[in-house]
């Protein structure tokens, strides 16, 4: 009933402003479990994705937004809860990741619709980033579900990390057609399938997004870019050090030869 309102509310809301376009959504069933495997470009995709789409679909999100204290906190789980958000623990590495397991197969095993991030972040540049073998290939080995590929484009324009109100830029959706894992049932424990199963989804976005793939995960490369930006500021921090530092030294040293030159101490 919340999920409807707010469906109905928010997902029509955006549809007016943004006025996203949306291709292969023929390729969602209208009953029955599926797995939606999407790139991640921006906090907006969890979105703009159910906006478009006629049933319901559930995401993994933090459990701290279900939580909040205070008034902000009960409209914020409010609010996630009406978009078909589901509140995971992920204080701890591997348990967080088991619980989100487990919350995926509960939503496919009832006959929803689950949506995932193989990548596990948002790109930090737009990319696409090797898919984690962990969740979405278990999730689909384990429940027998198809997978979706879904390609967001152009929602890191929207909203790039860290800017709260959105552009008014037009999004766009695009839906691949279902992918059948079946010949892998019952094969969840061999590393090398779920990472066979993940590299074949992500190529399918690939496809579907038009965007540069980098083989490596974009967790790393975020931490990669951080280090990087930390370098850079403590390089300018240092050069602006040695300018300052310059800059005594030249007017001491000119302080100096003017008293060489008059033969008394110059003025301070």
């Amino acid at each position: 009933m919340i999920y409807g309102a707010m469906h109905f509310s928010l997902g029509g809301s955006l549809k007016l402003a943004f006025r996203p376009w949306v291709e292969g959504l023929e390729n969602i069933p209208l009953t029955g479990p599926a797995i939606l495997a999407s790139n991640h470009l921006s906090f907006s995709d969890s979105f703009f994705l159910p906006a478009v789409l006629d049933r319901k679909v559930t995401f993994i999100a933090k459990a701290e937004y279900f939580t909040a204290p205070g008034v902000k906190g009960k409209l914020t789980a409010a609010f996630f809860k009406g978009v078909g958000q589901l509140p995971v623990d992920r204080s701890g590495a591997r348990g967080a990741g088991e619980a989100a397991i487990r919350a995926g197969i509960k939503v496919v095993e009832d006959g929803g619709l689950f949506g995932i991030y193989p990548e596990g972040t948002r790109s930090p540049d737009g990319r696409l980033y090797r898919g984690k073998p962990g969740g979405l290939a278990r999730v689909a080995l384990a429940t027998g579900a198809p997978v979706i590929p879904v390609a967001m484009i152009g929602t890191e324009k929207i909203q790039p990390p860290g800017q709260v109100i959105p552009k008014l830029l037009r999004p766009g959706i695009r839906i691949g057609e279902p992918l059948d894992f079946s010949r892998y049932q019952g094969m969840q424990g061999d590393r090398f399938i779920l990472r066979s199963l993940t590299d074949e989804v992500m190529y399918e976005i690939m496809r579907l997004s038009g965007q540069e793939y980098v083989d490596v995960y974009a967790t790393a490369a975020k931490r990669r870019i951080a280090d990087e930006a930390k370098a850079a500021a403590q390089e300018q921090k240092h050069a602006a050090q040695d300018q300052k530092r310059t800059a005594l030294e030249q007017k001491q040293a000119a302080r100096d030869e003017k008293q060489r030159s008059t033969g008394r101490p110059p003025a301070p």
